[in-house]
């Protein structure tokens, strides 16, 4: 499943965390249902404590919520009583998510990046940053477009998944010298919302 994930996902937003928790969530799922089975109180049980921990916990990275839901399940199968299904699936799952993690399996074949370009408010700006964008990136797109400083300046979003191999400072100074040397950023997308927040 995680492969054809990875080799069917098109456009922007790919993540390898997504990828790992989709792997993740068939075991723990598993090891649920051997210990709950038919037991009509048990599945209560572990539905009560999942809504308790969805309204305690802000959970961001989709790994995070799966690792909530890997304990609850194992601490379901000892409170239940099978230790030994507890045992072996907290054991053999702990084992191939660092399998997992060590091989860096599931990592995207591109980064995806937010680049922000400043420009001056006359520019026009359309079809002046794309031969240097199809130089450097395999992909973008124009995500918005807004105007900051009282309109006197226009910034501009996109999303890019930049090549392999390829100088940042060069792809940087090359869209400099077209924005009239105004603010450029290229930022990966987990450090986005503390860039952008500025």
């Amino acid at each position: 499943i995680g492969l054809v994930y990875k080799f069917t996902h098109t456009g922007f937003g790919y993540s390898q965390s997504f990828v790992i928790t989709l792997i993740m969530m068939c075991t723990i799922i598993s090891l649920i249902i051997m210990v709950v089975g038919e037991n009509i109180a048990g599945a209560f049980s572990f539905a009560g404590a999942l809504a308790v921990i969805r309204f305690r916990m802000s959970l961001k990275e989709p790994k995070d919520i799966a690792y909530v839901l890997f304990a609850t399940a194992a601490g379901l199968a000892v409170g239940a009583g099978a230790y030994l299904v507890s045992f072996v699936g907290v054991i053999l799952l702990s084992v191939f998510i660092i399998l997992l993690t060590k091989l860096n399996m599931f990592a995207p074949r591109h980064t995806t990046k937010k680049l922000k370009i400043v420009i001056p408010e006359d520019l026009n700006y359309e079809g002046v940053f794309e031969p240097v964008l199809d130089k450097y990136c395999n992909k973008y797109e124009l995500l918005k477009v807004m105007n900051i400083d009282l309109g006197t300046l226009f910034e501009l979003v996109f999303e890019v998944k930049v090549k392999k191999d390829i100088s940042e400072k060069a792809f940087m100074d090359e869209l400099r010298t077209l924005n009239g040397n105004l603010n450029v950023v290229l930022v990966l997308y987990k450090y986005d919302d503390k860039v952008y927040a500025n």
